[in-house]
């Protein structure tokens, strides 16, 4: 028995039928539907899901061989043929379809890894199947389903509310509309929107392409998002092309004024330009960052958008919440402060406005403390509201064995005193027992209670003790070490927050939030330097979370926040990088650009470590890059200038980017140690040590062309190879260089790194040895000039030391030689 709700798509439509019209038109009761019938209507209807548009593998590969790179390599190709250079054509041929193939893979292979880290922030819904409420995939819900739909919620489908409490729900990212929506019982609610208030039951009539949003527009998965570092590299990648094109530009110039073969002269240009681009950066960009993400899972941070990877690296204010987070999220019922000296009612009362099947950590402490759970079973549920941030409490009506009804309140004290008749004549006494709580470092909750429709009754105060985590306090201060500052966020009073971060040892200048509603215009400069000096916030709602990310970004910091609530979305979308925490609502996760699968501050501090280790492997890269580009394109073009001579030949040329493209995927793999300090990208450091490397490097490379040619006689075909090979494995030396800002033996390399260069090497030394593609050079002077390079490496490690000393002079290097660079530095210029 199949569904016919999916061809019909208007909610008007929906909207008119009464309960049983709509239960007749889906087939289906109050009471949900069998698992068999629900996974008929899967198998009917489809997945609960926007399927995203999937390109053919096929065009998908071809894609590699077409745009301006993909390009001039096939016009060299091309060249070649005509010119009947067949070994260049083999050469150039194979290095197209190389770049076409280890590209493609190694995309698939990092959209598999992503594909799969997200998998496992599959939404849920609670469903009823066969009677019996379960958890499942949003993906597997159909028409009919029955499911409940609670704060902080995205509604997985398009649904019929049924009997209950009214509803807010934010249409926000449907409608537009930037207020709530109150939706009460009979009312419609679409996929997408969110539920900021209530709890209520409701029946899907329409799933995945079928809903409001489905039909509206396709939803847009994997949007691109390029980071800072990632414009910056290939900002790096438009200067080595214009470099290139305005060094081949003058060869051409000078080879057709002295009369040189067009075709071989163009042959040539285009081969030396494609060496000289980076054509294997989109490749080692998307391998180091889908490694990263795949570390940072195997420690409890879900990646959600990459370019997050490298924001976390550069975070130095992370604006952390308190409970769970700071503190182990257990919490002691203490011994309550009572008005009428009834201790045990008080809990009880609380016990009443408290359950069990939400999993709160409030509840099941009040719960926890009852002398006698037995006493709850005399008392039968009428109405329950759920706590929410803005009415800060909850409350529930019973009635009693004698058919009495009550109702029970527990909450935030100030608001429970604000519904009490007795508040102002027990309002003293209540906040002498709360501030001598929270000098002991206890949060406080207020009871009270009413019977039948009787005003409400203040009755005493709970007690309740989240402990600091183990931990927590050593990895503060290893953040601090990092040169990350840890501000501590909470909604508790002013001191509670400052007991607690005087036991965690963050500082104790807590402010209250409270101010942020009542300070002027004119106060504001002062404001946002209370902010930027505080050690946390104190009575924080989610709107003052989004004031403390805004005012911090603007005073230069890179900033973390944690969130966990549907209100906490705006600010985790504004911070820098926003983090939500292990058991997060719906909501907050897809705000968030990473998710903590791990409750605690110590994987948040472990991700920042992981982030760190992988800005370094890139930064490592785009030196090495930059490096190898100046010295190959500044040789050639003064050899060809100057002496007339063309060093290398187009076949070397190719052979060089091949091998260097192949080893450098390694990269993402190597060992490095986190700096103790933000990483931020500096152009000028970088730009400037690969000058000193690339220009070393043409310095070494003529000193050999003159000893090759003036003090040993060797002719110009054995000069060629020795430049091959001099260029080979000098250049992959360099990485060692540039993977460090110490001494090259200052962190040992990854051995997939040293076995890939290694592995190249030799191959490079075989073919120079045995003549393969050129002139034979033998073992004596392929030895010789693996003497010369390693001499030279030794050189060029003092003089890079020497360039990051006059570069940032007042950088204090750690044992990876990193220093920080200051937060200003992100600009590409």
């Amino acid at each position: 028995m199949g569904s016919s709700s999916q061809r019909h798509g208007h909610s008007e439509e929906w909207d008119r039928l009464n309960l049983e019209e709509l239960q007749a038109r889906l087939r289906s009761s109050l009471e949900g539907l069998t698992q068999e019938e629900a996974s008929r209507r899967l198998a009917t209807d489809g997945a609960n899901e926007i399927s995203e548009k999937k390109t053919s593998q096929l065009l998908k590969f071809l894609t590699y061989f077409w745009g301006p790179i993909p390009w001039m390599i096939e016009v060299a190709v091309i060249l070649s043929a005509l010119a009947r250079h067949w070994p260049d054509f083999a050469i150039i041929l194979l290095l197209l379809l190389a770049n076409g193939v280890v590209g493609f893979w190694e995309e698939h292979q990092a959209g598999n890894a992503i594909a799969a880290l997200k998998a496992t922030l599959a939404l849920k819904a609670q469903v009823k199947r066969d009677g019996t409420w379960i958890t499942i995939n949003t993906r597997d819900l159909v028409p009919g389903d029955i499911i409940l739909v609670r704060l902080g919620d995205i509604v997985p489908a398009d649904a019929r509310l049924l009997e209950g409490e009214s509803l807010e729900v934010d249409q926000s990212a449907l409608t537009g509309e930037s207020l709530p929506a109150v939706r009460h019982s009979g009312d419609v609610v679409f996929s997408g929107s969110i539920i900021r208030r209530g709890e209520i039951k409701a029946m899907v009539y329409a799933t995945g392409v079928n809903t409001y949003f489905g039909k509206t527009a396709q939803l847009v998965q994997g949007v691109h998002t390029v980071s800072h570092f990632q414009q910056a590299v290939l900002k790096i990648g438009n200067y080595l092309i214009l470099l290139a094109l305005v060094l081949v530009s003058a060869i051409i110039a000078v080879a057709l004024y002295r009369g040189d073969p067009l075709i071989s002269t163009l042959q040539f240009a285009l081969v030396l330009t494609v060496a000289a681009i980076p054509v294997a950066m989109p490749t080692v960009l998307s391998v180091t960052m889908a490694v990263g993400a795949r570390l940072l899972a195997k420690k409890g941070a879900i990646v959600t958008r990459l370019a997050a990877i490298e924001e976390l690296a550069g975070v130095d204010v992370l604006c952390s919440d308190k409970t769970g987070t700071l503190t182990q999220n257990k919490l002691t019922l203490g011994d309550p402060f009572s008005i009428d000296n009834s201790p045990d009612q008080v809990v009880f009362t609380a016990a009443l406005a408290s359950r069990a099947d939400n999993h709160d950590i409030i509840d099941l402490a009040v719960l926890g403390g009852l002398k006698d759970e037995h006493n709850l079973q005399d008392y039968a549920l009428l109405h329950f509201q759920s706590f929410d941030p803005v009415h800060k409490r909850t409350e529930a009506t019973v009635r009693d064995q004698n058919g009495n009804e009550v109702r029970a309140t527990k909450g935030a004290p100030q608001v429970i005193l604000e519904l009490s008749t007795n508040a102002s004549s027990v309002k003293s006494d209540v906040e002498n027992a709360i501030e001598g709580f929270a000098a002991r470092g206890f949060r406080s909750l207020g009871v009270a209670r009413a019977e039948a429709q009787k005003p409400w009754r203040f009755l005493g105060v709970l007690p309740l003790f989240d402990p600091p985590r183990e931990g927590a306090k050593v990895t503060i201060a290893l953040a601090r070490r990092m040169g990350v500052s840890v501000k501590m966020v909470t909604g508790d009073q002013w001191p509670i927050a400052q007991e607690t971060a005087r036991k965690l040892g963050m500082g104790t200048t807590i402010l209250d939030a409270s101010i942020f509603a009542t300070t002027t215009t004119h106060a504001s400069d002062r404001l946002e330097e209370s902010i930027e000096t505080a050690d946390g916030f104190a009575q924080v709602f989610p709107e003052h979370k989004f004031k403390i990310v805004d005012v911090l970004q603007k005073r230069g910091h890179i900033v973390g926040m944690t969130g966990d609530g549907v209100n906490d979305a705006p600010a985790l979308k504004q911070a820098d990088c926003g983090i939500a925490v292990e058991g997060a609502t719906d909501a907050a996760r897809a705000a968030a650009s990473i998710v903590l699968m791990s409750s605690g501050l110590s994987v948040i501090v472990d991700a920042i470590k992981t982030s760190r280790k992988i800005f370094q492997r890139m930064n490592s890269y785009a030196i090495y890059r930059i490096a190898e580009t100046l010295r190959v394109l500044l040789f050639m073009t003064l050899s060809i200038l100057v002496f007339n001579f063309y060093p290398v030949t187009a076949v070397m040329i190719v052979m060089l980017a091949l091998m260097n493209d192949g080893a450098i995927l390694s990269i993402a793999y190597d060992n490095v140690h986190y700096s103790n300090n933000p990483e931020t990208w500096n152009m000028r450091t970088v730009l400037g040590v690969s000058a000193v490397l690339g220009v070393i490097g043409v310095v070494s490379a003529f000193l050999l062309f003159y000893l090759g040619e003036r003090l040993f006689n060797l002719d110009r075909a054995h000069i060629q190879t020795l430049m091959y090979l001099k260029l080979s494995v000098a250049g992959h030396l360099t990485i060692f260089l540039t993977r460090t800002r110490g001494p090259f033996w200052s962190i040992r390399p990854a051995r997939i790194l040293l076995l890939a260069v290694c592995g190249t090497q030799l191959l490079a030394t075989l073919i120079a040895v045995y003549g393969i593609f050129m002139t034979p050079l033998g073992w004596g002077w392929a030895l010789a000039v693996w003497g010369y390079a390693l001499g030279w490496f030794l050189i060029n490690d003092r003089l890079k030391l020497l360039a990051y000393r006059i570069l940032i002079p007042s950088s204090h290097h750690n044992r990876d030689g990193g220093g920080h660079q200051g937060h200003a530095s992100r600009k590409l210029a």
